[in-house]
Parts: C-alpha cells; structure tokens; sequence
C-alpha cells in the first residue's frame, strides 16, 4: 500500500488532533521550511512536521529565526514562518519580528504559550506573550479552544499575505492535544486592484501636464511584482527613476532612466534630478520620513511637486508628505492603469524628452566619476584617523583599507543574479551609494527599525528560499558580535552563505555623533576585536582576512565559489580605517548644555 502525499490534506469534516489541524493548515499553506528552536510547548505538533513535509531549521538564538523568516518571505514572496519555547524562546523574537513589520514581510510568528491551567500563577516560562506584539503585527490569533485550531492558524496566513505584515498566532501548550473534528481551511488570497477610477483619471491628467515628471520605485513595485509594469510607465514619460531608501533592487539598475537611490549616502543623480520635478510619483512608497531626507548637504525634496502617491495601505497616503492625489492601490496594477490612461495622448513631457534623457545621463555620470575618485572621507576626524592608520600596520604587508574602496571594489565583484543584505551601522549604510541590482527580491536591510544584528540571519533565510542564487550579507564589527553566532547554523544545516566584515574596531555611526557633538569624547564606542576570520574557522566555516585593496574582489569571488560549487559558508573580514562617513541625522542631538560645575568643561 503506498504511503499518502505529504502534501496532501484532507478535504471536508475530519477528525484529527489539533497537533495535526495545526501541521495540516500549515501544509495547505505551502510551508516546507520553519526557523527556530524546539521546546516542549510545540513538541506533540514538532513530532509531525518532518512526515508532512516541513523541516524545522534549528537556529542558535530566536531573534535569528525571525529575521530568517523575514528574509525567507522577502525572497520567496511567501510566507516566512518562526516558532520557539514559550517564554523567553518567544521574547527572543521581538526585535525580529519588529523589523519584519518595517519591511512589510508577511512573516507568521507561532508563540506556543503557557497551558491554561497555568495562565496567571506565575509559573515556569510563563509570559502573557499577545502584549509583546501588539505593535508589530498586523493580526493576533489566539487560540482559545483546540476546536478553532486551523481556522486561527489559516487566518493568520491569509491576514500576513492580505495586510503585508507580520502576524502571531498565539497557542496555549495545552490545546495542541485532544480529539477534533475540522475542516482545514484553504488559503485565502485577495486580487488586489489599481485603485479608484476618480484618482486614477486625476493622477494621469497631472502626469499629461507634466514637463519634468520623476517617478519613485518603492518596496511596493517589489511586492507586487511590477518592475517591469514600472519600467513602462517610466518609458511613456521619459521619467527618472529613483529607488525609495533600501529599495536598491526596485528598479534595474542597468537601465537609462535609473537614477540611483534616495536617502541617506544615497545617489546625488538621483536627489538632483528629484529636485527638478513638477510632479513625483511615489510608486508603492510610503515615502518614509528618514528616506526623504536632506543628504550630501541638498534639501532636494520638491515643495513645490504636485505628488502623486500610490500605496496598498491607505493609512499611509499623505501621512508623511502632503500629496495632491492618493491611490489606494496595487503598484503593479496601478502602474498599469496610469500608463493606459496615458497611451495615445501627446503629453506635455514628449518635447523634451531627449532633453531630460541627456541630463539623466550627465547627472548620472557625474556621480559615477566623483564615486570613483571619493576614496576617503574628508572631515577632521576621518583624517587624523587615517594617518593615525597609516602608520598603524594590521598584518605584516598590509595596512588599513579605506572603506569606500572597499565598497567599490565588492560592487565590481559581485555575481550575477546576487542578494545581498546589509546590517545597520555606519559603512553598511554608505553601501547604499554602490548597491546595484537588476532584479527585485535582491536586498534586504534592516529598514526603518535599523536593529544590528540583521543582515546575516536574514541572507540565510533568503539562501533557504533561493539557495541557487549567491548570497551575501554585510555587517559592521558591532553588528556582527550581534549574529556571528549564527555561522554554525549555517556550517550544522548545510546552508552557504557570505558575510563580509567590516573590521573598523569601533561603533562607528554612534561614534560619529561623539565626533559632532560631544568633543570626541569616546564612551563605549571602541571595540576590541579578535579576529573573526580566526572565529568563523574554529566554527567549521571558511575565514578571509583580508588587509590590500587589490585582495577585496578575489576574496569575494573565492567567497562565492567556495558558497555556490563547494556549500562552504565564509565569512570575510576586512580590515578597514577607522574613517566615519556622514552621521545618520545631523538633526538628531543638540550641543550639549552644563549647569553643574563638575560637568562644566564636558561640552
């Protein structure tokens, strides 16, 4: 007799466990792949994953296996599942979870909880766990009968898809056991539209009346799918493109009309070009405040643009900057409808075209130039250290790498078809000005809650989604204490992926405001590193230090080979100057002011 589909569920009425209602709803949801930890809350339910056809990734600490799950659903465009012990197994996922809301990843967090008869007495692992994610999730199901299992485990699936966000589904330990009958529940999913006909029709008679119109690729177009639905509207008008801050993967990167990155160490083509703009479409953007930003000195937002915004989420139209037309809609869908809308007419931007296609590209080529020739940054600080570190020599023949270079050089030698992810911190964000992409689902950063100890754990869920594209993460020496720990999941689980270390021995973004504002007075910022080349060996992994210039390229292009022919996990450390690039927000503090004597010269 042969042994039924793993992947099969039953239909109608049926009578089961919830352990099984539970691990069969997950199944008609096309979950193969969970990140966490075992524990005894979820182990009658754990017991059956491997049989259904889902395999749990065990991970060194919980917070990992949500940013896995994050970078799993960012990748896939699916759902990204983590699970651990009640208690502190759950209150490990907050930061992730956190994080996965600001990236509008429909990640299903599952926090098996205290048993019932516990609930309050102050029991072992014993936490009221819905009050920890109330503020992060889009949906919070908890199961309050062992009946209503799979309608609340495939309602959570369905809400993380529909509203674009986390969800938790919240189970008393107790309620995996018992006898049911139910029916699982198919999946759910809403075919979004382009919006109303009134803003519609309003935002392409703006559009026909345009002379400079500029449009920006939000995460939206990446969602959604649409950046070939972007391209033609962007072709119709002859209008630049500009990816929104850390949406780098938006729009490809090799075509004319792409200007680069808005935000901070973003493009100054891309903040030049919006500058000049009459009308702006925020394409699948909500137009975050820390993205729109002054940066390079230029305050380049156009006040006077009329905008056009177009988001999934209504609540995010005109929250941040005042609009002339919001759409409630689909980016792929809308950006189909707009260029309808404007098919056959003579648009006030046809004359210039060639024009404005000329500037895209002496503006573009500008930056490029003055890229290659910033090496260094400029300031005070950055050049007393990197004198201070010319004559400081990490290894015998090599010096301190100027972290620019470095950057440009990884951009040179990345492969084809690549993800990369990109921690919080000082050099990971001047990465912004030289991450290149030409297809979506290919960057991932921490996004608007900027926790360390993001990038790896999430290009490790993204390998598990893709593991046929190569996949890197970069980090800070901060950072990277943050999840360097997550290499022998990698090395134990048979997952190769690439970090890139960025070993500068300091907190460097929180290390520039001592810089500005505090007199260089350094508190808890310098850090004492061992070498982490030498760390991720002696956990089964490969390890590259990595101290000349002309060594980055080859070491990555080792890195990939050893990850993509050999399933080898490397981690590259580079040692660079302990050079600070522009702070993060220079509206951020205030000079300090003392009224106590003691503290009088502390200012």
């Amino acid at each position: 007799m042969s042994k039924p589909d793993p992947r099969t569920v039953p239909e109608g009425p049926t009578r089961m466990t919830p352990s099984e209602a539970f691990v069969e709803t997950m199944v008609a949801n096309g979950v193969t792949d969970m990140f966490g930890i075992m524990g005894s809350a979820f182990m009658d339910a754990m017991d059956i994953f491997a049989p259904a056809g889902i395999r749990l990734i065990p991970v060194v600490h919980e917070q990992g296996a949500g940013h896995m799950a994050d970078g799993y659903s960012r990748v896939s465009g699916r759902h990204g599942v983590c699970i651990g012990q009640n208690g502190p197994g759950i209150s490990n996922c907050v930061t992730a979870i956190a994080a996965a809301y600001w990236a509008h990843s429909p990640v299903v967090l599952v926090t098996p909880e205290t048993g019932t008869m516990g609930m309050g007495l102050g029991g072992f692992q014993e936490a009221n766990q819905l009050p920890m994610f109330e503020e992060f999730t889009k949906y919070q199901g908890h199961v309050n009968n062992p009946k209503r299992m799979a309608e609340y485990t495939g309602r959570c699936f369905d809400r993380a898809m529909s509203e674009m966000g986390p969800t938790q589904l919240n189970i008393p330990r107790d309620y995996f056991y018992g006898d049911i009958t139910c029916e699982i529940p198919q999946p759910f999913r809403l075919d979004r539209g382009p919006g109303g006909e009134k803003s519609l029709n309003e935002a392409a008679e703006l559009l026909a009346q345009a002379k400079f119109p500029v449009i920006i690729s939000g995460g939206g177009v990446v969602m959604a799918d649409g950046v070939e639905e972007c391209k033609a509207l962007a072709e119709r008008l002859g209008a630049p493109v500009v990816n929104s801050y850390l949406h780098n993967d938006s729009f490809p990167a090799s075509h004319p009309l792409w200007c680069g990155p808005l935000g901070y160490q973003g493009s100054k083509a891309a903040m030049k070009l919006m500058a000049q703009a009459d009308v702006v479409v925020a394409l699948g953007s909500r137009l975050g405040p820390f993205g729109t930003l002054p940066q390079h000195g230029m305050d380049y937002w156009p006040t006077k643009a009329k905008i056009i915004q177009i988001d999934a989420d209504n609540k995010m139209l005109g929250l941040v900057k005042k609009i002339s037309v919001g759409i409630c809609g689909d980016a792929k869908a809308a950006a189909i409808a707009l260029t309808q809308r404007l098919s056959g007419r003579t648009l006030a931007c046809d004359a210039s075209k060639a024009g404005r296609a000329a500037t895209i590209a002496v503006e573009k080529a500008a930056w490029e130039k003055e890229l290659d020739e910033w090496t260094h940054e400029h300031d005070p600080f950055s050049l007393d250290m990197i004198d201070e570190n010319g004559k400081e020599k990490p290894f015998s023949g090599g010096s301190y790498l100027h972290p620019r270079q470095v950057l440009r050089e990884l951009e040179k030698a990345m492969p084809a078809d690549v993800m990369v992810s990109t921690d919080i911190g000082n050099i990971n964000s001047v990465a912004n000005s030289y991450l290149r992409f030409e297809k979506p689902r290919s960057f991932f950063a921490a996004m608007s809650f900027g926790n360390c100890g993001y990038a790896f754990p999430t290009i490790i869920g993204a390998k598990v989604a893709a593991p046929h594209r190569p996949a890197i993460s970069y980090a800070g020496d901060g950072a990277w204490g943050m999840s360097l720990m997550e290499t022998m999941t990698c090395v134990r689980h048979d997952i190769p992926v690439t970090a890139v270390v960025f070993h500068n021995r300091q907190w460097g973004a929180e290390k520039k405001n001592q810089v500005d504002f505090y007199n260089r007075r350094f508190v808890a910022g310098e850090l004492d590193n061992q070498s982490f080349a030498g760390i991720a060996r002696a956990m089964g992994a490969e390890g590259i230090t990595v101290d000349k210039l002309e060594d980055v390229g080859p070491a990555l292009k080792k890195a990939i080979d050893l990850q993509m022919n050999q399933g080898k996990t490397c981690i590259i450390e580079i040692m660079c100057t302990r050079e600070l690039g522009d702070p993060f927000r220079r509206d951020a503090l205030s000079k300090p002011v003392r009224h106590l004597e003691k503290y009088k010269d502390y200012v």
